[in-house]
């Protein structure tokens, strides 16, 4: 760690979305700081109120950084499917801010704080800081593959498979951001939650998680979840974490880009 290390407290390098990219790669000082600008304008959204509604405009990009979110889609019957559960250290408004309008509705699920970041400042890294970009818009990929498994989830696992992967991968994503340890966390989920995230009925919902009870492989209380039996619910759910949990890619060590940042060690 370099002199200019010192400017640098605890609370930057654990921030939601800085603690999250640095699981990809090593973080320069330099890109710490500007990751903490990205951070620093924090924002209450009470509870169950819209953050993007779809069909709207809109040119910003928004980091959460507390409380967890929806993003989904009404159709017109009334009926919602929810596309993913937006976590801290996550980016809202990705990838819509490229289209006219949103295509996406996102709410707070629970209490939300969020802090602003214009799109053309992300877009403007490239030039101040390629690596970081590129280390973003690489996490932007990731969810990505995460779309990709929800689409496979829906049309080939069962129900029972399709909550068991759901619930591990709750697991693996809140592991990655310290909001999970070895096999529980909370999360305020309900029934008709997972209903609109799986593509279930309610009561299909209801059946399959009072099997898994049955079967020693989850406890649910109160929000919290807990993996009785690890092993055995990703046996039955064939669950690969490796699309969620990121791994170090080499081609982002500092040596391999322009201006060779510093990382922190």
């Amino acid at each position: 760690m370099n002199s200019n290390d010192n400017s640098l407290g605890a609370h930057e390098i654990d921030m939601p979305l800085t603690r999250k990219l640095a699981r990809l790669a090593s973080l320069s000082p330099a890109e710490i700081a500007v990751l903490s600008e990205f951070q620093a304008n924090p924002r209450r959204i009470a509870r169950g109120r819209e953050i993007v509604a779809e069909g709207r405009r809109y040119d910003g990009l928004l980091v959460l950084l507390e409380g967890v979110s929806l993003r989904y889609r009404v159709l017109q019957d009334g009926r919602r499917q929810v596309l993913n559960i937006v976590l801290p250290g996550d980016l809202i408004g990705f990838p819509g801010c490229f289209f006219e309008n949103a295509l996406y509705s996102i709410s707070a699920l629970s209490e939300c704080v969020v802090s602003s970041l214009p799109f053309t400042r992300l877009l403007h890294l490239f030039e101040t800081h390629p690596r970081l970009g590129a280390v973003i818009f690489w996490s932007l990929s990731c969810e990505a593959a995460m779309y990709a498994e929800h689409l496979i989830g829906v049309g080939r696992r069962s129900a029972l498979e399709r909550v068991a992967h759901f619930l591990l991968e709750m697991l693996t994503r809140l592991q990655a951001i310290g909001l999970a340890d070895e096999r529980s966390y909370r999360l305020p989920l309900t029934q008709e939650l997972l209903a609109d995230a799986l593509g279930l009925s309610v009561q299909y919902v209801n059946q399959t998680l009072r099997q898994l009870r049955k079967e020693e492989l989850v406890s649910i209380e109160r929000h919290q979840v807990t993996i009785l039996n690890l092993d055995a619910l990703a046996a039955l759910a064939d669950f690969e974490r490796s699309y969620v949990n990121r791994a170090r890619v080499a081609e982002f060590s500092p040596e391999n880009w322009p201006g060779r940042p510093t990382p922190l060690t």
